[in-house]
């Protein structure tokens, strides 16, 4: 109970924070004081037989003030106190100043490689610093072998040359002479692998095997296990270092990925979209040279290995029944859809050319030959007013038609469908600019389940279009089930009739709905545009997956 108050006060004073109005001039102590003063002690019972420590408002103030720090240098208290950001920085910057000297002095006492005692076991002089076997980092070669003959990964340093220098897995200190070794990848193996007693097998070096981790390339070996009875051998395959979090590069398994460098990445484009796979691979080649090994890691693997492992993700989700482009918030109804085009998401004829076939090809971008036969049949069932529609004298909207662009690019920009959750939900690629046919055919994917609002952001030009191609296909007349709704920020550049008459600000049953979630995730996917416009047809698919 004591606890949770602790957590309750703390968060009270922390949720004002000290450039909160009510805060200013008020000290933490005194906050402190008049918070616990409202604390209530907890009603006792008869039935209760456990022994509780005395409680009383004093001691839990006295805890209180230790947790947040009352004794804290004065500078801090300074700093916390002032309300004024530029006053807070400069006193932040002072602080870095003034210690910047003692930083400097302790950074350059640190690469002294005094003389040290193994601290493992005591008895020889330590040869090895290994800062991943903290606390205890010095040992002599004797511990050295024995510790990391497992534990491959760690970053060794060599003390031998009266200063620190970055050692690969297979060196070790040999009578302070470095020696060549060999180290095995770290799996679980089999207990037996045979009918033979368990003595009879060993352990010994198997095929060389390339390993990256997020520290770089490790050049090891994998175990191999032989039963000198009988001659039966067992070797790791591609199941058993999927098993063991591992992920293969080729076929043959020569390189493979630890999993946390293929989780690192995805999270790391998804913080930064626009950054490539071969950015990410350079810091990775620069981790293995700075910790003593060598070696680049191929950037063609890489990225083919780990959009394999996004597809078997993929397939994995879909087992278990996880959508990834459906709102939860949305079911069994969706109020609002919205559509609009992104024309940063073009990609040049001149981009590398593949017949490869893309991994996701139909799954949230649209298979392209579909909506060329949709456009195609609206066109020609139906005419079209050519030329750009205009609301109000300056809105200028997007066009019934158009024709392929005998320019430099290929895709011409990407039209996107959203729930107003900001959930991606469809998306085409354009090849004739924003034309309505476009986001006709998002809407017709939008019917399988009840939409009430429709939005655009020239819904006051799209609207009448779709009644019109209606007469001439009647399989869309349910598309009119949808509610027009004319983007509420858009709206403001239309027409002042127009923007009565369409925006969903005036809709009943729109709520606090905008039709501008669209937006926001186009202010996400344009970064992508950096690196796509430069790939091939399936590899921009793939990505932008």
């Amino acid at each position: 109970m004591l606890g949770g108050l602790r957590g309750t006060v703390r968060e009270t004073l922390f949720t004002a924070g000290p450039d909160h109005p009510g805060n200013k001039q008020v000290p933490v102590t005194a906050r402190v004081e008049r918070l616990v003063s409202h604390v209530r002690a907890p009603e006792t019972s008869a039935e209760m037989t456990i022994d509780f420590p005395s409680v009383t408002a004093e001691s839990f103030l006295q805890e209180l003030k230790r947790s947040l720090g009352e004794d804290i240098h004065e500078d801090e208290m300074a700093l916390q106190a002032s309300a004024d950001w530029s006053t807070r920085k400069s006193l932040i910057s002072g602080w870095w100043e003034k210690e910047r000297p003692r930083l400097v002095n302790t950074m350059v006492a640190r690469q002294h490689a005094a003389t040290r005692i193994c601290q493992h076991c005591g008895n020889g002089p330590a040869v090895i610093r290994c800062c991943d076997c903290r606390p205890h980092p010095f040992l002599c070669g004797q511990c050295d072998v024995r510790v990391h003959q497992g534990q491959v990964f760690h970053n060794r340093d060599s003390m031998t040359l009266a200063f620190f220098h970055p050692l690969p897995p297979t060196t070790c200190v040999v009578e302070r002479v470095l020696t060549q070794c060999e180290r095995l990848v770290p799996l679980e193996m089999p207990e037996t692998i045979c009918g033979c007693l368990q003595v009879s097998s060993s352990v010994i070096a198997g095929q060389s095997i390339v390993v990256v981790t997020m520290n770089g390339r490790y050049d090891l070996r994998l175990p191999q296990i032989i039963c000198k009875a009988c001659e039966a051998t067992w070797s790791p395959g591609v199941d058993d270092l999927i098993r063991n979090d591992y992920w293969p590069a080729t076929s043959h398994y020569s390189t493979v990925y630890a999993t946390d460098v293929l989780f690192s990445f995805e999270e790391l484009k998804m913080a930064a979209p626009g950054m490539s796979s071969q950015a990410f691979l350079r810091m990775l080649d620069q981790r293995t040279v700075r910790f003593g090994r060598s070696g680049n890691i191929t950037a063609d693997s890489f990225r083919k290995s780990f959009l394999e492992w996004e597809a078997v993700r993929f397939e994995v989700d879909k087992l278990c029944q996880e959508d990834h482009f459906d709102c939860p918030a949305c079911n069994p109804d969706m109020l609002a859809v919205s559509v609009d085009g992104n024309r940063k998401h073009y990609r040049f004829k001149s981009a590398a050319r593949s017949e490869e076939k893309a991994i996701f090809d139909g799954v949230f971008i649209a298979n392209d030959d579909d909506v060329a036969k949709f456009v195609d049949y609206v066109h020609t069932s139906t005419s079209h007013v050519s030329g750009r529609g205009v609301c109000g004298g300056q809105w200028s909207a997007a066009r019934e038609t158009s024709q392929k662009s005998s320019g430099k690019t290929d895709e011409e920009g990407l039209e996107l469908a959203v729930c107003r959750h900001g959930v991606l939900l469809r998306a085409l690629n354009m090849f004739r600019g924003e034309i309505f046919a476009y986001p006709l055919y998002l809407q017709k994917q939008m019917a399988c389940k009840p939409v009430k609002f429709f939005a655009m952001d020239v819904a006051c030009k799209y609207w009448p279009y779709l009644q019109r191609v209606r007469e001439k296909c009647p399989e869309l007349q349910d598309l009119l089930t949808m509610r027009p709704f004319l983007s509420v920020f858009h709206a403001k550049a239309h027409d002042f009739k127009c923007e009565v008459k369409w925006s969903g600000a005036y809709q009943e049953g729109a709520g606090s709905t905008l039709g501008e979630e669209v937006e926001q995730c186009n202010a996400f996917l344009s970064r992508i545009a950096v690196t796509t416009k430069h790939m091939s047809k399936a590899g921009k698919v793939t990505s932008q997956f």
